[in-house]
């Protein structure tokens, strides 16, 4: 959610810009402040990012990305495996142009790292005949959400780097190719996909749709199996998550707390808001704390479009912060919780996806918490340059956490 200022917005951020409220309410009632949350010479990413909102210092838990995801689907890696994810994107250019005879597949352009966001379904179809075809004793696939999924390796990649294909759109992807140590191996595995993936019915019936087809797979993120200890050993309370995305639930998983499904979420603007807020508070019920994950502001910025960047701001604001309120009483509405408990609400932003960017950067982000116990509201709406005026800063993001639980 979280970008820089924009010429096209008169010197504001898009944060800034939005009609925000209930995000504003938050802020001038509560505490506000700015946190930061990727560790320096870590790549800044919700993996890295959400470790720190979650209490745990990557510098210490951080073992990669993959593996995170991995545990959301059920896998658990053993000593001398290694996780990557496994993207479904399009490709552009090179032997995927019109001709199909223009250069390689190093010559080819990031075109689309979501595959057009191919639905789960026919994601799943996708990766269940690239692991027909490419599986092995040592390699299996296994389909995620959407383009996101996971492969799992009976070995480990020390040395190898990688590179987020959202870091790439619209560049040549030549220079972004897996390297170092076993890099030919998860190249070839590239590579191959492209002849199964060509002809599979999946992309027959996108092209006759007119949508983008998924042409190729894209590892990368690889890891190693985390070490992490329990929420509650952490913090002595009880919880649960509600996202749409694998790698925040994978890390539910590995602390233990309880994953929530609601249909109808998709990590992006047509995701299911009014049933994740319903949800978040019928499990407040039985557990202490809830954390709703909404992955739309990051997929907008990673578009570069403003527009979508601002609806995205904007529903999470109404429909999840406005609503929150509204069932808290905080707007005066009808508290939804057992007599006698009370409502914390905390907003966290894991990282920037600023617009100019297209993908992420590790620069401070604002927080909030409301009520406050101890101390006043801070008078200031909910913004970068806000937060940075509040005073408040965390330099440890997995600080954060417990920071807001005492307030």
């Amino acid at each position: 959610m979280a970008d820089y200022a924009l010429p096209e917005l008169g010197g504001k951020t898009p944060l800034q810009a939005a009609k925000t409220p209930a995000m504003d309410f938050l802020a001038s009632q509560g505490v506000l402040g700015m946190v930061s949350t990727i560790p320096d010479g870590y790549p800044p990413g919700s993996d890295v990012g959400s470790l720190s909102l979650f209490g745990f210092d990557p510098r210490r838990y951080y073992s990669g990305r993959s593996p995170l995801e991995a545990a959301a689907l059920g896998i658990t890696l053993k000593p001398g495996e290694t996780a990557f994810r496994a993207n479904l994107v399009h490709l552009k250019g090179g032997p995927f142009s019109p001709e199909g005879s223009a250069g390689s597949y190093a010559d080819a352009i990031m075109g689309d790292f979501t595959a057009g966001h191919i639905a789960s379904e026919e994601g799943r179809e996708v990766i269940q005949a690239l692991n027909g075809r490419l599986g092995t004793e040592e390699i299996r696939f296994y389909p995620g959400k959407s383009y996101r999924n996971v492969m799992l390796a009976a070995t480990l990649f020390p040395g190898l780097e990688t590179t987020p294909p959202h870091d790439i759109t619209g560049k040549v992807i030549r220079d972004h190719l897996p390297r170092g140590e076993k890099a030919s191996a998860v190249r070839e595995l590239m590579e191959s996909s492209v002849e199964i993936l060509k002809d599979h019915p999946v992309n027959s019936a996108r092209r006759s749709r007119g949508v983008l087809e998924t042409n190729s797979l894209w590892l990368w993120g690889q890891g190693t199996s985390p070490d992490l200890p329990g929420f509650r050993e952490r913090y002595g309370l009880s919880g649960a998550v509600i996202s749409a995305v694998d790698l925040i639930r994978g890390i539910a998983v590995l602390l233990g707390l309880q994953v929530i499904e609601v249909p109808g979420t998709t990590g992006y603007l047509d995701t299911n808001y009014r049933g994740k807020i319903e949800s978040a508070f019928s499990a407040l019920r039985e557990v202490d704390l809830v954390y709703i994950h909404v992955e739309a502001p990051d997929e907008a910025g990673h578009t570069g479009r403003l527009d979508l960047k601002m609806q995205a701001i904007e529903d999470f604001d109404r429909e999840i912060v406005g609503r929150a309120l509204e069932m808290s009483g905080g707007w005066e509405g009808t508290p939804r919780l057992p007599e006698g408990q009370e409502l914390k609400l905390m907003l966290f932003i894991d990282h920037r996806t600023p617009l100019s960017l297209m993908t992420h950067s590790s620069e401070p982000v604002p927080f909030a918490a409301w009520p406050p116990q101890t101390r006043g509201g801070s008078g200031l709406p909910f913004s970068e340059t806000s937060a940075g005026q509040s005073g408040v800063f965390i330099e440890n993001g997995s600080d954060l956490m417990e920071f807001c639980l005492s307030i």
